[in-house]
């Protein structure tokens, strides 16, 4: 059976981010060749090592001299219940921002580049399995004991197969995107508190996905809720994204109904798998948090606080409605509330149990987005 592998392959480039008060500047590149995308504009940086020559062409204008919209700076907004209808993003190859275009080819060499690795890896083995039988029946059979050289050429290829799986391993192991982040110190301190509020937000006893907000008649359904919610429990936590490394690991929410998100220090990733994935800039998205007011006919979490109380069927002013015989006092529970849009389709929300959790990430985000946006 022949067999043979990739004994060269590509140097995924790293990704360098430098954040501070003045923005984002995003170096792509490996030495030699590199792209800078930043406040100024977007420069294509060339050298020679050793040599000293170096050369800096700028390829496009910053953002305020170009024709595309002026960057969102985010604002906070205390959520109203309204008719919202269903919640969901579209597909997230669609929503990548331009500037964000380079890291997104980035990963997905890294990833095509494993994949490969692993098809060979797995021709490899096979072939190994060949090469063992072979040798197996030649002392089975006898003949190996007679043509010496039989034995000792499988001996020899199965020698190569084992030193080419490491060879293939060790590739496949170094085939990711490497992301090394720099902060000034303001946005270290920023970015630190984002991180440890998210994590107090991580515990609370319920998180939410909104999936969809409709508009209900009180009357016809003798409810105090003006809008009908539907929500699925989901999880949140730090974890990182296969193909990307980085000492700083993202803030993951679980996604209902479509592609997970990933937040790290320069932008969001809608990742829903290895070939549908998309990233979103922090200029371009649209944050908002707040209270929200539920009614819960189910088990009140028990970091949540109750701050009023309805019947499970009212009339109109409120009053219990009679004609149940088993009529119960329900309560109303606040909640936290995060919105997250862009003009390009994303459009998720969640809630969160524990409404000062959600406060105190909703605040700091916020001044994180707001911070790196000016």
């Amino acid at each position: 059976m022949a067999w043979s592998y990739r004994k060269r392959i590509k140097i995924i480039p790293g990704v360098h981010l430098n954040i501070s008060r003045k923005g984002i500047s995003t170096t792509i590149g490996v030495r030699g060749a590199s792209l800078n995308i930043g406040p100024n504009g977007t420069y294509l940086n060339t050298s020679i090592p050793g040599l000293g020559i170096y050369n800096r062409q700028r390829i496009s204008p910053a953002p305020g001299q170009s024709q595309r919209p002026e960057a969102y700076v985010p604002e906070v907004a205390t959520l109203e219940p309204e008719d919202r209808g269903n919640i969901f993003s579209v597909a997230p190859n669609d929503v990548t921002s331009n500037d964000m275009q380079g890291i997104k080819a980035t990963i997905v060499a890294a990833h095509r580049q494993k994949k490969e690795l692993t098809q060979d890896l797995t021709k490899v083995q096979s072939a190994l399995f060949v090469s063992r039988m072979q040798l197996f029946c030649s002392y089975v059979f006898l003949y190996g004991l007679f043509i010496r050289k039989i034995p000792q050429q499988v001996r020899e290829t199965i020698a190569a197969q084992q030193d080419a799986i490491l060879r293939i391993k060790e590739q496949i192991d170094n085939s990711y995107m490497q992301m090394d982040i720099e902060f000034d110190a303001d946005m270290k301190a920023k970015f630190s508190v984002l991180e440890d509020t998210f994590k107090q937000l991580s515990h609370s006893q319920k998180v939410w996905d909104v999936t969809s907000a409709v508009h209900q008649n009180r009357v016809a359904a003798r409810s105090a809720a003006s809008t009908l919610v539907m929500k699925r429990e989901v999880a949140i936590a730090v974890k990182g994204i296969p193909d990307i490394r980085s000492e700083i690991s993202p803030l993951w929410l679980k996604n209902a109904n479509g592609a997970d998100l990933y937040f790290y220090p320069g932008f969001v990733i809608m990742y829903d798998s290895r070939d549908q994935f998309g990233i979103i800039g922090y200029n371009e998205l649209q944050f908002d948090f707040g209270p929200v007011r539920f009614v819960e006919s189910g088990i009140v979490p028990g970091d949540s606080k109750v701050i009023d109380r309805t019947w499970a069927k009212v009339n109109r002013n409120g009053t219990p409605d009679k004609r149940f015989k088993d009529n119960r006092q329900i309560p109303i529970v606040r909640y936290g509330s995060i919105s997250l849009k862009t003009r390009n389709g994303l459009h998720e929300e969640y809630e969160f149990s524990n409404y000062e959790a959600t406060e105190s990430f909703g605040n700091a985000f916020s001044n994180y987005i707001r911070s790196i946006s000016n």
